[in-house]
């Protein structure tokens, strides 16, 4: 989708504040010699920005409106490197809860829904997102936040959640939580918003069935203000995007030039009407594809695709490079195992070995699961790795993100 004039117009308003404010991307068009875009041609020509921009701006080098502006900062939730601050003035703020409100309306929730948000509060953009939005709506709010699971199902059941707020990770133990203390008939749930990490179709599945619950995918990351710039309406045909707050591109990461709709490349967005810390041309990683043509709901805000993975996701084994979301694609093949998964990889006596370990329910011979799955890999991607089946539940569940890619090469 190429940019329209309107949309250029509040780039040039944002390229004007970063120049004034001189900010490391101010720097860089001064270096470019850009200080005006006016077609898309033009546009594609703007530098990108990257991630370690943003940390060489620690701690308040991306702070573009006036200090006294800024009434609050959130920090990205990555566990390496230099944390990233992003500064947000008021405006961004309720510009946020008005995206997210969108989001909860596009899931068809109302204010007659009460909301039970369990990702985490405090630095991270997730609990207060998801708590803003509700409050905009008129919808009650439960924020729990992560963990003690007690005491989530506890206030589940007394409060008569309708709506959980989750990780995919945390939806899927607590789904499992629900069938082991046989409280399905006590929990009122009927819509499930779940974000912050890729999910497979067989763990969607799972969490839909186990809760009886419809799941929206909620798209959003902590640069460009967090969860909630875009999410799926009830046909499920991708995750409708706020085009009137992003710009959104799809580049081949390899030439990083733009692709056309449809086809799959890295997410790069434009912050248009941000004030705190805008970004133009940010790359996120994220790998996904425009979806062009109408949704059936009639709304005409544009499609994205649910996230496949991250570039940076890559593994190189054996000199083959592989996606988890390739190994993801071939177990969810084999009806006898359940969403979960985990993948090892090691450095043994010179050589790099992957070890598979999958869950499965015990009326299934564990031997020739594990050689079925060692030979769909090899057939699909060029080499065997070890594969260990073991029964439901016994790989780790997490109250966050599931780490399901180890690497013990560089421990």
């Amino acid at each position: 989708m190429k940019i329209t004039e309107e949309q250029l117009k509040l780039v040039n308003d944002r390229i004007d504040a970063l120049e004034a404010a001189n900010s490391f991307y101010g720097k860089k068009l001064e270096e470019a010699g850009i200080n005006h875009v006016s077609s898309p041609e033009e546009f594609e020509k703007l530098p990108f920005s990257e991630k370690n921009d943003l940390r060489e701006a620690y701690p308040l080098g991306l702070m573009t409106a006036p200090q006294e502006e800024i009434v609050r900062i959130h920090s990205s939730s990555g566990t390496t490197g230099t944390p990233v601050i992003i500064p947000y003035t008021k405006k961004d703020v309720d510009d946020w809860a008005t995206m997210f409100a969108r989001c909860y309306e596009m899931a068809g929730i109302t204010n007659k829904d009460v909301i039970q948000i369990t990702p985490g509060y405090g630095l991270w953009t997730a609990g207060i997102g998801f708590q803003a939005g509700c409050e905009k709506l008129g919808a009650m709010c439960v924020p729990m936040g992560p963990g003690n699971t007690d005491k989530q199902l506890q206030m589940m059941q007394d409060m008569g959640s309708t709506v959980l707020c989750a990780t995919s990770s945390y939806a899927l133990l607590l789904a499992e939580e629900i069938e082991k203390r046989g409280i399905k008939d006590k929990i009122h749930l009927k819509k499930g918003v779940i974000g912050s990490e890729r999910w497979g179709q067989k763990m969607r599945e799972r969490i839909s069935t186990e809760l009886g619950i419809e799941l929206y995918d909620i798209y959003g990351l902590t640069e460009i203000y967090g969860p909630g710039i875009g999410i799926n309406c009830k046909h499920d045909t991708g995750m409708h995007y706020w085009d009137d707050f992003i710009y959104l591109e799809i580049i081949d990461p390899q030439t990083l030039k733009p692709v056309p709709d449809g086809e799959w490349g890295e997410i790069v967005i434009t912050t248009l009407v941000k004030e705190g810390a805008p970004l133009i041309r940010y790359r996120t990683h994220d790998l996904s594809r425009i979806i062009p043509g109408e949704c059936p709901c009639g709304s005409k805000f544009p499609r994205l695709d649910v996230i496949g993975g991250r570039t940076d996701d890559m593994m190189k084994i054996k000199g083959v490079n592989v996606f988890p979301k390739q190994i993801e694609e071939i177990l969810a093949e084999f009806p006898e195992l359940s969403s979960e998964y985990q993948i090892r990889i090691s450095h043994l006596d010179g050589k790099d070995t992957m070890r598979i370990y999958v869950e499965t329910n015990g009326s299934v011979d564990f031997l020739d699961m594990a050689k079925r799955v060692a030979a769909r890999v090899k057939s699909r991607i060029g080499f065997t790795p070890l594969v260990k089946v073991v029964e439901i539940g016994l790989l780790p569940r997490s109250e966050k993100k599931s780490k399901r890619v180890i690497d013990e090469r560089y421990d």
